[in-house]
C-alpha cells in the first residue's frame, strides 16, 4: 500500500470540512527584481509504496465508486468501478508476468487516448515494469530508435497496421520478444491467462518491491531541437505531483454542491500532461474517460455523451472553440451581438480577477445584467458544445494569453493554466484558484521553487523533478540537474507577486543583423489566435528585419470567403490573394503595437500549405520544428529578404 493521499499539515488547524488554502509565493530579489518564487507542499511527501498500489487501494477504501467511464464501440459510456478496476489491473498484471516479463523491464504503449492505455499503465506498474509512450503518430524512424534507446522488451500497439509496420525493424531490436495488439483483443487476453496461471501473491510481491524512487516510466521527449532523450520518472515524481496538484486544483477534483467532477481526457497519453491528469484522476477518485480522437466529428459527441466538469486542453483548442462559435454566428447574421457578448465575457472575466486580487469590487450590477443576457444567447451554447457540465479546464503547451482567458472566464469556464515539462512531470507552475492572474502561467505548483537565471532562462527545483536523462551507453541514468536547479530552456519573469509569465525559448532567440534580440513566440501566439491563421513562425536571424511565415486556417478562411460572396478555394490559390494579405496586414499591425519598432514584423509571407506534424513542422504537441520549417521553405524565405 502507498502512502495514503493526504494534506499537510497546513490543513489541520481547520474548523469544520477541509477548505482551499491558498499559500502565497515567497520571493527573493535580486538588483530589485524578483529572481526567486517557491511554495511549500500541501501534501504530505509519500514514504512507501508506488503508483501500482492505487487502483487496489481505491478499491479497499470505496470499492463501489466509479473511478473510469469506458468508451464502448457505439458511443456509450460504462461505468468502471474501483473494485472491478483493481481486478482488471491484477489480472493483466498477472498476464505481463506469465508471459515471462520482470521487474524493471520496460514495455511500450502505443496507442490514442483509451482506456487500455490507463490500464496498461497500472498493470505494468503493479508487475514491477516500466512503461515507455510511443506516440501512435510516430514514424517507424522514430518508433525504432525509442524501442532501442529504452530496450524495450515487450510493445502494445492500438492497431495491426501499427504493429505490422514493425515488422521488418524487429532485426535492429534485439531486446524485444513481445508485440501484443489493442484492437485483436491481446490485452484480454493477457488478463485471462494471468489469471489461469499466476497467483494473486505474485503481483503482491512486485508490488512489495517498488518504492517512491523506483522508475515508473520513460518519457522521450518531443525533440524540437534534437533527437529524443528518455526522461526517467519515478513513482515518487509523479506523487509530487499528482498530490500537490489534486490539493490546490481542489474545485477540479473535489465534489462541489453535490456535482461528482469528471474529466474527459483527449490529449495525447503519450505526453505527460495527459498521463499525469490521468494518474491524478485514479488518485483522487475523480471519474476518467478517455477520447480517442480530436475530429470534431468524433469529440463532440463524446463531450455530450460523457458530460464531464473539467477538459484538459491547449490553447490550440480554445482558440477554434471560440473562433468556430464566432464564425457561426457571423453565418447566421449574429456577429454582432457575438461580439458584444464577447467583450462583455471579457470585461466579466477581468472584473473577477481584480476582485480575487483585491484590486477591484468585482463585476458592476449592469455587468451582471450583461452578462445574465448573453448567456443563453452565447456562453451555455459554448459550454453546451464542451458537454454542458464544463467549469473548468487546465490548459498548457503554450501560453493562453489574457484575451481568451478572461473571456472563458467570463463566460462560465474558469482555465487554470499552466507551465511545465516532460522534466517536471507535468505542471510546475499553475493558476492558483481564488487568486488568477490572466495572461501568467500562475505560481510554483506547491513543493517547487522557481528561479530566474542571469539571462533570464527559468530553472526548477522540486521533488516532481525527473531523476535524469535514459543513457543506456552511460549505464542508465544521467543526471539533469546543475546543483539540484533543472535549466528548461525557457525565457521568462516573475512580477512582485511571484507570477510567472513565459517570453519564449531560449534556443529560439533570433538576434537581427542591427544586433536586437528578439523572442519570436509572444508574437507568434498573440497572431494564432486570429480566425484566418492556423500558424505562424517569425525569421529574422541574422536579418536586417523580422518578417513572417503564416499558414491559414481553412475553416476559417472558407468561412470568411463565404461571408464575402465568394467561393471555397484551396490555399495554393490564396497566396497573393489581396484581401486576404490586406485582412492579414491589419492583424499584423495590431500585433506590433505590442513591440518595440525592431521587434516589429515587416514583411510576410502567406504559405501554400499547413504546418503538419505528418510533415515534420509540428511535434505531436504541436511545437513548431523551426529548423524544418527553415529547410522546407528556405526559398520563400529568401524572398521576404530579396528587395
Amino acid at each position: 500500500m502507498s502512502t495514503p493521499y493526504s494534506p499537510s499539515a497546513a490543513f489541520e488547524d481547520l474548523d469544520g470540512p477541509r477548505g482551499p488554502v491558498l499559500v502565497e509565493p515567497e520571493t527573493k530579489r535580486l538588483d530589485g527584481a524578483v529572481r526567486e518564487a517557491s511554495v511549500p507542499p500541501l501534501a504530505r511527501p509519500v514514504r512507501h509504496g508506488s503508483l501500482a498500489d492505487l487502483p487496489f487501494d481505491n478499491a479497499d477504501a470505496a470499492p463501489a465508486s466509479v473511478v473510469l467511464s469506458r468508451r464502448q464501440p457505439d458511443g456509450r459510456w460504462t461505468d468502471v468501478t474501483a473494485e472491478r478496476f483493481a481486478a482488471e489491473v491484477q489480472a493483466v498484471a498477472k498476464g505481463l508476468i506469465a508471459e515471462g516479463l520482470v521487474p524493471g523491464d520496460r514495455i511500450a504503449v502505443m496507442a490514442r487516448t483509451t482506456y487500455e492505455w490507463t490500464l496498461l499503465d497500472f498493470a505494468a506498474w503493479a508487475a514491477g515494469l516500466v512503461t515507455v509512450p510511443v506516440y501512435p503518430t510516430s514514424s517507424v524512424y522514430q518508433t525504432r530508435w525509442i524501442l532501442q534507446d529504452s530496450g524495450a522488451v515487450a510493445v502494445v500497439t492500438e492497431t495491426v497496421a501499427q504493429a505490422a509496420a514493425l515488422g521488418p525493424e524487429r532485426p535492429h531490436l534485439p531486446d524485444l520478444r513481445h508485440v501484443w495488439v489493442i484492437e485483436k483483443g491481446h490485452v484480454e487476453r493477457l488478463g485471462e491467462l494471468g489469471a489461469a496461471t499466476v497467483p494473486d501473491q505474485e503481483v503482491a510481491v512486485r508490488r512489495g518491491m517498488l518504492g517512491p524512487d523506483t522508475l515508473a516510466t520513460l518519457i522521450y521527449t518531443s525533440g524540437t531541437t534534437g533527437r529524443p532523450k528518455g526522461c526517467v520518472l519515478s513513482h515518487g515524481n509523479f506523487f509530487a505531483e499528482v498530490d500537490n496538484a489534486v490539493e490546490l486544483l481542489y474545485p477540479v477534483f473535489r465534489a462541489e454542491t453535490g456535482e461528482e467532477p469528471s474529466v474527459l481526457l483527449f490529449l495525447p497519453m503519450s505526453h505527460v500532461f495527459g498521463r499525469m491528469v490521468a494518474v491524478a484522476c485514479v488518485r483522487a477518485r475523480v471519474r476518467l474517460g478517455h477520447a480517442p480522437s480530436l475530429k470534431a466529428e468524433d469529440l463532440l459527441p463524446d463531450l455530450a455523451a460523457f458530460r464531464p466538469t473539467c477538459l484538459l486542453t491547449i490553447p490550440y483548442m480554445l482558440e477554434k472553440v471560440y473562433n468556430s462559435a464566432r464564425a457561426k454566428a457571423e453565418a447566421g447574421g449574429r456577429v454582432a451581438a457575438f461580439d458584444r457578448a464577447a467583450a462583455v465575457a471579457r470585461r466579466y472575466g477581468a472584473a473577477l480577477e481584480a476582485r480575487q486580487a483585491g484590486t477591484g469590487s468585482g463585476p458592476t450590477r449592469s455587468l451582471k445584467t450583461a452578462r445574465t443576457f448573453y448567456d443563453p444567447l452565447v456562453y451555455r451554447k459554448i459550454r453546451a458544445a464542451m458537454g454542458g457540465r464544463v467549469k473548468y479546464a487546465i490548459c498548457g503547451g503554450s501560453p493562453l494569453g489574457r484575451r481568451l482567458a478572461a473571456f472563458y472566464a467570463g463566460a462560465g469556464i474558469q482555465v487554470f493554466e499552466g507551465y511545465g515539462l516532460t522534466e517536471t512531470t507535468g505542471a510546475t507552475t499553475v493558476t492558483p484558484p481564488l487568486k488568477p492572474r490572466l495572461g501568467t502561467v500562475g505560481w510554483p505548483l506547491p513543493g517547487t521553487r522557481v528561479r530566474i537565471a542571469a539571462d533570464g532562462e527559468i530553472l526548477v527545483s522540486g521533488d516532481h523533478v525527473l531523476r535524469g536523462y535514459w543513457d543506456p551507453q552511460a549505464g542508465g541514468v544521467v543526471p539533469a540537474t546543475r546543483d539540484g536547479w533543472l535549466p528548461t530552456g525557457d525565457l521568462g519573469e516573475l512580477d512582485d507577486e511571484g507570477y510567472l509569465t513565459i517570453t519564449g525559448r531560449k534556443k529560439e532567440i533570433m538576434i537581427t543583423a542591427g544586433g536586437k534580440s528578439i523572442a519570436p513566440a509572444p508574437l507568434e501566439n498573440w497572431l494564432r489566435q486570429h480566425p484566418l491563421i492556423s500558424q505562424v513562425m517569425l525569421v529574422g536571424d541574422g536579418r536586417p528585419y523580422v518578417s513572417a511565415l503564416i499558414t491559414l486556417d481553412m475553416d476559417g478562411v472558407s468561412h470568411w470567403r463565404r461571408m464575402n460572396g465568394k467561393h471555397p478555394v484551396p490555399a495554393e490559390l490564396l497566396v497573393d490573394d489581396p484581401e486576404l494579405r490586406a485582412v492579414l496586414q491589419r492583424a499584423l499591425d495590431e500585433a506590433n503595437k505590442l513591440v518595440s519598432r525592431p521587434e516589429s514584423i515587416r514583411r510576410f509571407t502567406v504559405l501554400p500549405t499547413d504546418f503538419t506534424e505528418m510533415a515534420g513542422h509540428l511535434t505531436p504537441s504541436m511545437k513548431l520544428r523551426r529548423e524544418a520549417v527553415l529547410r522546407d521553405f528556405a526559398a520563400e524565405v529568401e524572398g521576404l529578404y530579396a528587395q
